[in-house]
Parts: structure tokens; sequence; C-alpha cells
């Protein structure tokens, strides 16, 4: 009897584990080869045509491609720059630091649907202030959210600015937390800045680095969703559309349950072969403290 007491104890979580995580999986594969249009009570057979139509077609694959495009430009404007710029604060003296915190975390407490209107101003092609910015540059205003080039670039911003105060105070955590005394060892030993940054500081902090970087990706997917659908409805021409919101617009735009399960499904998979990547070689070149 004593082996089932843990059970009885983890039984709560469990259920609520199963009831809102894998019921709600496999619902969602069951629904996959359905054809349902969330009206009629019945719902019609399908079997694998839901997936052989989205594989087949150009949405999906269009929509997998900025996804891609977005997660590219996350990393680099939510990982990469806010480790050089709580880097960079780190060097500013504590008592001078807290300005910039607050500066820099300010946005983040901004929802996107606030953030993406602020940006619809800043974007106006009339009275935006960075198109009235460039004008007095000499230089032409590209169209933001109408231009096949620069919608991506322009969403993204939107996310970037709200995420990043997250991502900085996290990896500025991360940064404190370097021993002092292994870089005060190497300053005697003659160790450059430079040295000390990637042979000492990089490693102590590669932990907290993939954390963000993890939380960047699944986010980015998800946050961007907003901007998508205040801004640009997913266009022009599928232009800005990514896998979250192909499966809102196929379920809730078009009507088609089935269709919308079944890219679900295969947007999990993608997810699941990025966990194992992070499992099987990410994992192996971070350092966790003892």
């Amino acid at each position: 009897m004593r082996r089932f007491i843990p059970l009885v104890f983890i039984a709560p979580a469990l259920f609520l584990i199963v009831l809102f995580t894998f019921w709600p999986v496999l619902s969602t594969l069951h629904l996959s080869f359905l054809q349902w249009n969330m009206i009629s009570p019945r719902a019609r057979w399908e079997g694998p045509g839901n997936y052989l139509s989205l594989l087949t077609g150009r949405e999906f694959w269009l929509a997998g491609y900025n996804t891609l495009v977005y997660t590219v430009i996350l990393l680099v404007f939510n990982l990469v720059l806010p480790y050089l710029v709580a880097y960079a604060v780190t060097r500013v003296p504590p008592r001078r630091q807290t300005p910039y915190k607050a500066l820099i975390f300010a946005p983040g407490v901004i929802s996107l649907a606030v953030a993406s209107v602020i940006f619809l101003w800043l974007y106006n092609p009339v009275l935006g202030p960075v198109d009235i910015l460039l004008r007095h540059l000499g230089l032409g205003a590209p169209a933001w959210l109408t231009g096949y080039r620069t919608v991506i670039w322009a969403l993204s911003l939107i996310t970037t600015w709200k995420l990043f105060g997250y991502n900085f105070i996290v990896l500025l955590a991360g940064l404190v937390a370097v021993p002092r005394e292994l870089i005060q060892a190497a300053q005697l030993e003659g160790a450059s800045g430079w040295q000390i940054f990637w042979h000492i500081i990089r490693p102590q902090t590669s932990a907290t680095s993939l954390y963000v970087l993890v939380m960047t990706v699944v986010w980015g997917a998800q946050y961007v969703f907003v901007p998508i659908q205040m801004l640009t409805n997913g266009g022009p021409d599928y232009a800005s559309t990514n896998l979250v919101f192909l499966i809102y617009q196929y379920g809730f735009g078009f009507f088609q349950a089935g269709k919308a399960a079944a890219c679900a499904v295969l947007t999990l998979l993608v997810f699941l072969v990025l966990i194992l990547l992070q499992a099987r070689v990410l994992e192996k070149k971070v350092y966790y403290e003892d």
C-alpha cells in the first residue's frame, strides 16, 4: 500500500494535467481527421485529407517560412541585443543602474494590443512620426504594413518592444550571478576584457541564455499573433501570416476546424523537433551550477 501513497498526493495535479493538456491534444488529433464547419451537428470523416491539403497547399509552407523569419528576427533582437545591453548595464556602477533598468523594462508592462495601436500610429504614412522623420531626411517612407518585404519587420518590432525588457532583466540577473572571484582571478592573470567575457561570462550565463532562447521562440510564435490580427490580418497575400495565426484563420475565419486542427498538430510536431534539438544538442553545451 505504501507504493500507492505518492500517487494519492500527485493525483490532483495529474488529473489537471491530463484534463487540460493531454486530453486537448488527443481531441485536436482526432479532430484533424474530420471535416467540420463548427456549425453542423455532425462531423464527416476526412482521413488524412486535411494533412494532404495543407502539405500540398501554398499557405502552410508560406506560414512556416514566415514563422522561421519571425523567429530569427526575434532571436537577434530579443536574445542577442538584450544580452549585449544587459552586459553594458553591468559595467555601470550599481547605484546608477536603476534608471536604465526601469526605462528598458517599462514597455513590458504594456499589453500587445496597446503596443500594436501605438505602432500603428508610428507607421501611419501621413501623420506617423517615423515617416515624417524619414521625409525630413530626404528618404522615402516604405509601406510598413502593406509592403511584402517590410511587413514582417514592422510586426516583429512590436513584439520585440514588448519582450525586450523582460529578457533584459532575466539576462541581467544571470550576468550579475557570475562569481566575481572568477573575474578577479582572470584579471590578476592578465586576461583581457574580451577573454573574460568569452571564456568566463558567456559559459557561466549559458543556462540563462538557453532559457531566454526557448522562451523567445515560444513567445515569439504566440505574441506576434496579436499584431498580425489587429494590423494586417495575415496580409498582404499571406506575407505576415505565421503558423499560429494560420490555425486561427482556418478555424475561426474559414470555419474549417479539421484543417485548423491538422495545422495545429503539424505545428506541435515542429515544436517537438525543437525540444529534441534542445535536449540533444543545446543542453550538452550549457553550464549548470551544482
